[in-house]
């Protein structure tokens, strides 16, 4: 039975971690009993061969045209596939989950056996090598590098009427701190997408990107989650801070999540279950009097996933949550407890570990300082 993917490698991570060929534009991945074949038009053709990570490289031009010649109509891409698959006589396939309904239909009525695998696809992916931790690190450092120095700015504002200024005079907005955050990613080679800089009553929805003026004495939340343009592996790390002085509630929600962090560090290893590190974080918090649950119709407290798995998908597995997913050498996964309360405001703490026989390291360096 072949492995089948057919997508961009800058879109699709697993024909990506297979092919180790990074293009824009869609290609066939085809894998043959641990041979490895992708098919690509002949604008990547000489670039593949000298940059993939595979057995065989193919010119679709080359089948396109034996294609042509069994047909009346223009070949479409499934139609050249085809060609490339019964060559080698295969009838039997498995594809991700993700794959086009539309390439399936036409596979099955011409006579080949789908069998659809659900995501990890690849499951060596879960289980980092050294290289790979080492892809993750170098876009952690980039992070931190680009997050220390927004807070940095942050940190040497002024305050005035409660809002936040520069230098200058000009008053900084989350729109600001997030351009600044990309500018800085961009400049060592790193995309960041959908960066998050919430505060104030924002920062209580967790997915919040964050819009308009920064305020003093309130929590400022950073999430940011770039991806190496080079290598295609992610980083991921999230910091809370107030300009000024934090209420005694937000140190308290602060001290709490530091704590939760602490209790997932101290359990995760190699066998160790997500959902007991989950449930034993959510304990964590509740034992610090933080409770979780709905109020006024809105849910509130601590009510996503302790962590997700990271590597050429920002979220893949394993997951630390109510999932019963089992923690291997080599996962590196976030650790990200937070708490919401609205009126209050919005806390998280997010470090990337690596899991290890006998516990975990944690790949993330940036120090955890509340008040600036």
């Amino acid at each position: 039975m072949a492995k089948l993917i057919i997508g961009s490698s800058e879109d699709n991570s697993n024909i990506f971690y297979a092919s180790k060929f990074m293009a824009p534009d869609a290609f066939t991945y085809i894998e043959i009993k641990n041979r490895k074949i992708i098919v690509v038009n002949d604008l990547e053709f000489d670039r593949a061969k000298s940059q993939s990570a595979v057995d065989e490289v193919l010119s679709y031009s080359f089948y396109e045209k034996i294609a042509r010649k069994r047909s009346s109509k223009a070949p479409t891409l499934i139609d050249v596939i085809i060609v490339v698959l019964r060559e080698r006589n295969i009838k039997n396939l498995v594809v991700p989950d993700d794959f086009n309904i539309s390439y399936a239909d036409v596979l099955r009525k011409r006579g080949f056996r789908l069998k659809v695998k659900e995501c990890p696809f690849f499951e060596s992916r879960e289980i980092k090598t050294a290289h790979e931790i080492d892809c993750i690190v170098k876009s952690q450092r980039a992070t931190e590098d680009a997050v220390g120095k927004a807070i940095d700015f942050i940190k040497n504002s002024r305050v005035k009427a409660g809002f936040l200024y520069t230098t200058a005079g000009r008053q900084i907005t989350s729109e600001m701190m997030k351009k600044m955050v990309n500018v800085e990613l961009l400049k060592n080679g790193y995309i960041g997408n959908h960066t998050i800089v919430s505060c104030g009553k924002q920062s209580c929805e967790p997915h919040n990107l964050g819009s308009g003026p920064l305020t003093a004495n309130e929590p400022i939340i950073f999430d940011v989650f770039p991806r190496d343009e080079l290598t295609g592996y992610y980083a991921d790390m999230t910091r809370t801070v107030v300009k000024g002085k934090a209420p005694a509630i937000i140190k308290k929600m602060h001290n709490a999540v530091l704590s939760a962090q602490e209790t997932a560090f101290n359990l995760a290893k190699n066998g160790a279950k997500g959902n007991i590190i989950h449930a034993n974080v959510v304990k964590t918090l509740k034992n610090a009097g933080f409770k979780t649950g709905k109020k006024a119709g809105k849910i509130q407290g601590f009510f996503h996933g302790t962590g997700h798995g990271l590597g050429l998908d920002v979220h893949e597995g394993p997951r630390l949550s109510k999932v019963n997913h089992v923690l291997k050498t080599g996962n590196v996964v976030t650790v990200e407890p937070g708490l919401y309360y609205p009126g209050i405001g919005g806390l998280r703490i997010e470090d990337l570990i690596v899991i290890t026989d006998n516990g975990c390291v944690n790949l993330t360096k940036m120090p955890k300082k509340l008040e600036i």
